[in-house]
């Protein structure tokens, strides 16, 4: 009976295996990973050609920096090769030093390239010196080290962490551990040289993260710009069309209800001017119930706010009103002749101006605000002005916000035009035109010559 339950009871060391498998599985695949990169960094990897440094565009001075740098950089050969001098024949001295300075004109280029020739260098260097000298404190001339140092420090700054990894990883085993073996290094000169280098190598590392981020929150930004962009042309397009439906629709159902009411009010009309009345009717009927189903998709289920009346010419008042309790310091001036503005002007003029004072109020606090609307017999003039006296508008030359890519977006659909820009003197100003042809004037609206001109206390 025993036998047979240690026979059928499950081994008890089954998830500790499976643990230990993963374990060294994992540890194989890291290994793998780093010999691959070492390898990459050693000579697999292609090496990119970048530019690190922009000359200016003067020739002259372009032509003096590339001097400069290459008389600094034969000065430090010349250096290196006076120290190698000391210890190895005068040719090998002067082959040796070329190997670990001169890559630095390659730095500004191929940093890789110039990493991998200066490292051949210093490990050459180590083996040059078996035999020619007693046991040297430190096997390399100074010069040399501060160029590999240099190249370090622009290959991690260029290439970023794998790199880096290789590069630290490769200098320790292959550049510092030979001197430790052949020419009898100090092992706390290697432990000091090994920190050095890595920290040299974290600092380019961390360099080129934050450029990365940097680009990246840059892409990042222009993305949302230009999506906020396209999002208020959408939402300032799916407005319009709202409000030339709600404009529209009225005056094509007064056109079916009329086409409807005209055989009642005048009876005996000849058939054929009652199957005209029928047909206009039934177009009126058949554009309206169109334009509603077009208009439906543009409507969200939460904009029912939005189907009640648009505001126009005469709320603007109002408007100014609330921003005077506010805070704000507006001077008003309405002047609009006998015939009232057409509807879709008379909405998108209120528009034009609730959306210049909110941006005045918004980037110039504390300054004061001039509004005159003029209707004429082409269009309806619309001028938004503040003097800025504290921050002032947008910046100079550029597009300003969403809400006047909206405004501009409102005026260009009606004909007109609209512009935005810094004042001469300090300040920010919108002027609009927008023009009547085409646009049927409503019936009733605005009284018949009205003029308001109103003054901030």
């Amino acid at each position: 009976m025993d036998g047979a339950l240690r026979s059928v009871s499950p081994p008890t060391d089954t998830p500790v295996r499976d643990a230990a498998r993963r374990t060294v599985r994992s540890g194989f695949g890291r290994v793998r990973h780093l010999a691959q990169l070492l390898r990459q960094t050693a000579w697999a990897a292609p090496d990119q050609r970048v530019q690190l440094i922009r000359f200016p565009v003067d020739t002259r001075l372009r032509y003096a920096l590339a001097a400069f740098g290459g008389g600094v950089v034969f000065v430090l050969a010349i250096t290196a090769n006076v120290q190698l001098s000391e210890i190895v024949p005068g040719s090998m001295a002067w082959a040796l030093a070329s190997l670990q300075v001169f890559p630095l004109l390659l730095a500004a280029y191929r940093p890789l390239a110039a990493w991998r020739i200066s490292a051949v260098g210093l490990t050459l260097t180590t083996f040059a010196e078996i035999g020619h000298a007693p046991t040297p404190f430190w096997p390399w001339p100074v010069s040399g080290c501060i160029a590999y140092v240099v190249l370090l420090f622009v290959t991690a700054q260029v290439y970023g962490r794998d790199v880096a990894v290789g590069v630290d990883l490769l200098t320790a085993g292959a550049v510092l551990l030979p001197a430790v073996a052949l020419v009898r290094l100090p092992p706390v000169v290697l432990a000091v040289a090994a920190v050095v280098v890595t920290l040299v190598v974290v600092l380019g590392e961390a360099i080129h993260s934050r450029q990365e981020a940097e680009r990246h929150l840059v892409a990042a930004e222009e993305q949302r710009r230009a999506g906020l962009a396209r999002q208020a042309v959408l939402e300032e397009r799916s407005r319009i069309a709202r409000e030339l439906h709600d404009v529209v629709a009225h005056h094509m159902s007064m056109i079916a209800i009329q086409a409807e009411a005209a055989p009642y009010k005048q009876p005996g009309l000849p058939e054929q001017t009652l199957r005209t009345f029928g047909a206009i009717r039934e177009a009126s009927t058949t554009a309206l119930t169109e334009m509603r189903r077009v208009i439906g998709l543009l409507r969200e289920d939460d904009e029912n706010a939005e189907r009640a009346p648009q505001p126009g010419i005469d709320r603007i008042p109002e408007m100014v009103r609330a921003a005077r309790q506010a805070g704000m310091q507006v001077d008003l001036t309405l002047s609009f002749g006998r015939e009232p503005a057409p509807a879709v002007v008379d909405v998108s003029v209120y528009r034009i101006v609730q959306e210049a004072l909110s941006n005045a109020g918004r980037h110039a606090p504390g300054a004061r605000v001039e509004i005159e609307v003029l209707r004429t017999d082409e269009c309806v003039q619309v001028h938004v002005a503040d003097d800025g006296r504290t921050s002032g508008g947008p910046a100079p030359g550029g597009n300003g916000g969403h809400g006047l890519t909206g405004m501009r977006e409102r005026a260009e659909l009606l004909g007109g035009t609209l512009r935005a820009a810094p004042r001469e003197h300090g300040g920010f100003e919108v002027v609009a035109e927008l023009p009547l042809d085409g646009v049927p004037p409503p019936r009733g609206g605005l009284p018949p010559e009205a003029a308001v001109d109103e003054r901030a206390s």
